[in-house]
């Protein structure tokens, strides 16, 4: 279950620079493909004692639409906010709509994406339920890439539970070899991870 892989210079939405991007909008195109991945995050994920799923559009949402679906738990997304650029990293920001903050205010989360790299989509939904006063109880993805997103949530007390984990070098602009050796940079800041 591992899509393809597209080797460049990329910039991901944390601001962090990579050597790799996964095409995982090819992992979509057949749902079916993706129920064993569903199923295995429902059996790691389904004792956490959550009451609701929550991914961040567009991958982490329609996983955890799927694995609320199958837990039988509540399910929201949050959005991206766009705002004039900011710089620095993670300075991406997730909010759960209007329509929903009210009762997601009442929900403990375990919140999922298609894939973790830096983690720059889900630190910003968590800190938007970190603002409804609503607990985050456990976290998961697909595909684990590198060890930053899970180190930071780790470091919160949140477990992650994942189907498969890849290896994923990333830099710090300053410090990527990339930049470095000239190498043109590709999806600047809408690449999520």
């Amino acid at each position: 279950m591992r899509p393809p892989v597209r080797r460049g210079h990329f910039e991901l939405e944390s601001g962090l620079h990579t050597d790799a991007w996964l095409n995982l909008e090819i992992a979509f195109r057949d749902p079916a493909t993706l129920d064993a991945g569903i199923d295995h995050l429902a059996d790691q994920l389904g004792s956490s004692g959550a009451t609701a799923v929550c991914g961040p559009l567009v991958g982490g949402a329609l996983i955890a639409q799927r694995l609320a679906q199958r837990l039988g738990l509540h399910f929201y997304y949050s959005e991206r906010i766009v705002e004039p650029a900011a710089s620095g990293l993670f300075t991406a920001r997730y909010r759960i709509p209007a329509a929903l903050r009210a009762s997601a205010s009442q929900e403990r989360f375990m919140v999922v994406d298609d894939a973790i790299s830096a983690g720059s989509s889900v630190r910003a939904t968590l800190a938007d339920i970190d603002t409804l006063g609503a607990k985050v109880l456990a976290a998961g993805a697909i595909w684990l890439l590198g060890d930053r997103g899970e180190q930071y949530l780790r470091e919160r007390g949140i477990p992650v539970a994942f189907v498969a984990r890849e290896p994923l070098h990333t830099w710090e602009p300053r410090e990527c070899p990339l930049c470095h050796a000239g190498a043109p940079l590709v999806g600047a800041g809408s690449i999520s991870g």
